[in-house]
């Protein structure tokens, strides 16, 4: 996945700044979501929430402090301890509190503000900046990332999820192996044998829910999602291998005239032939005078008859984004059937995601999850870069800065002791890449790409220390 910063980053200040005091103010799922996350990585947690009913639930994590009220009210940022905090983040449904509650947060005395947005001219370069001396350090908008997702997915149309680092020198795939992939039922051993000089590797199993961290002897099958780090000369080799074919994509409908879908129906319209399917009239004639390349249809997208008749068979791709995730899944199962080649659902219900893929659309995206990746990057040391995966499984992808004198450095990667849980992946050396391979030296400065379970992720710090 890529992410999208609006602003700029400002990481914990050092080694020592692991553990944070974070006060995130919600009202509904995303704040409880953001605050289960960032606690299980050993932060101090407060949520503020106005709904006394769902903040019953947390009672039931040892590790959030709930708090009962209105983030906007000065009398309970301070029962929340603003003095003492490192993090606030506001993500309500409503921007205005969001940016209010940001402002007094830091005038309060949290050393950083986050706040969700829902306008896109609030990302103006013009307007974050005005932001920012204002006291909100940074803008968060769920929908904008989730559209730019999309079109980057569309632009690499073979792959479920992308992450990429240091301008592209390295990148990590998600593939679904097809049943005629030439890799299809051999282990990892056996694929390395025949094929010596692959720029890439497998470095991750997502299968049956569970996520494996592979070994020589782990066999790929059939349908299992796998997490392989490529450089720039090995996406071709991967796509033949993994049994996937380039997807020429000339023609997409996109059904939902929402904030993600006239993001991405905006981006898409240059160079593609675009169909936007809404069913609020009003909105339609807005996105009609907004959108010159664009047709758009007034319609039911849960209706198939209408999408058959709107050439639903004729597109190369068809993105689902309507406010109801199981309009989206049907759709785009739908669109699959129809022999359409590439389905982009949106999904709010994450028990939802290992299902859909499991019965054939090709991604799902998740507001929730989105917004979590992009938070915990402020949670982390100076120099690491994080993201969090969104295919269903709770791992990481992390760039590390291997520091002077830190173990990393001491061996090569065939004698470090790397925890059970996790794997390196790949190293960046100034304007080249590099696949981890057993006798590679890791060198002090090098950005190392590991890819690590929640319950390795301690012992891999240690290795950077």
């Amino acid at each position: 996945m890529l992410l999208y910063v609006y602003g700029s980053i400002i990481p914990a200040k050092d080694k020592e700044d692991k553990k944070m005091n974070i006060i995130i103010a919600g009202d509904g799922e995303v704040g409880l979501f953001l605050a289960e996350e960032l606690a299980d990585e050993n932060h101090n947690i407060t949520i503020v929430d106005p709904h006394e009913d769902l903040l019953k639930m947390v009672e039931s994590h040892s590790d959030i402090m709930a708090i009962a009220g209105n983030s906007t009210s000065i009398s309970v940022l301070k029962r929340a301890n603003i003095k003492k905090t490192d993090l606030l983040v506001s993500v309500v449904h409503d921007e205005q509190i969001n940016i209010i509650t940001a402002l007094l947060g830091k005038k309060l005395g949290a050393k950083r503000t986050i706040a969700r947005v829902n306008s896109t001219d609030n990302l103006s370069v013009e307007s974050r900046g005005i932001f920012k001396s204002l006291g909100i350090d940074e803008l968060v908008c769920p929908e904008n990332i989730a559209a730019h997702e999309i079109i980057n997915l569309i632009n690499h149309s073979a792959a479920t999820e992308i992450f990429e680092f240091s301008d592209k020198k390295l990148s990590i795939y998600l593939i679904k192996l097809e049943e005629d992939a030439p890799v299809a039922n051999k282990n990892l051993y056996q694929i390395s044998q025949q094929y010596p000089h692959l720029d890439f590797r497998a470095i991750a199993i997502h299968r049956n829910s569970k996520t494996i961290i592979p070994s020589g002897n782990d066999v790929l099958l059939p349908n299992d999602l796998i997490y392989i780090i490529t450089k720039p000369e090995g996406v071709d080799d991967l796509l033949i291998l993994s049994g996937k074919r380039k997807i020429d994509i000339k023609s997409i409908m996109i059904a939902g005239g929402g904030r993600v879908g006239r993001t991405a129906a905006k981006q898409l319209r240059k160079g593609l032939n675009v169909k936007l399917i809404e069913k609020d009239k009003k909105k339609c004639l807005e996105l009609s005078d907004f959108y010159d390349e664009t047709l758009v249809i007034n319609g039911d997208a849960s209706d198939i008859k209408l999408l058959e008749e709107e050439g639903l068979r004729s597109f190369d791709a068809f993105v689902s984004v309507t406010n109801n995730s199981e309009t989206n899944i049907l759709t785009c199962l739908h669109a699959k059937k129809f022999g359409v080649k590439k389905t982009i659902a949106l999904v709010e219900n994450i028990d939802y995601i290992g299902i859909s893929q499991s019965i054939g659309i090709d991604t799902i995206i998740n507001k929730k999850l989105i917004t979590a990746s992009y938070i915990a990057k402020f949670t982390k040391p100076l120099k690491t870069k994080s993201i969090k995966c969104l295919s269903g499984t709770n791992a990481e992808v992390i760039e590390f800065v291997a520091n002077p004198r830190s173990a990393i450095t001491k061996h090569p990667i065939c004698k470090l002791k790397i925890p059970e849980g996790a794997i390196i992946g790949g190293i960046i050396r100034g304007r080249k890449s590099y696949i981890a391979i057993g006798d590679f030296q890791i060198k002090e400065n090098d950005k190392v790409v590991v890819f690590s379970l929640p319950e390795a992720m301690k012992k891999v710090e240690k290795l950077f220390d």
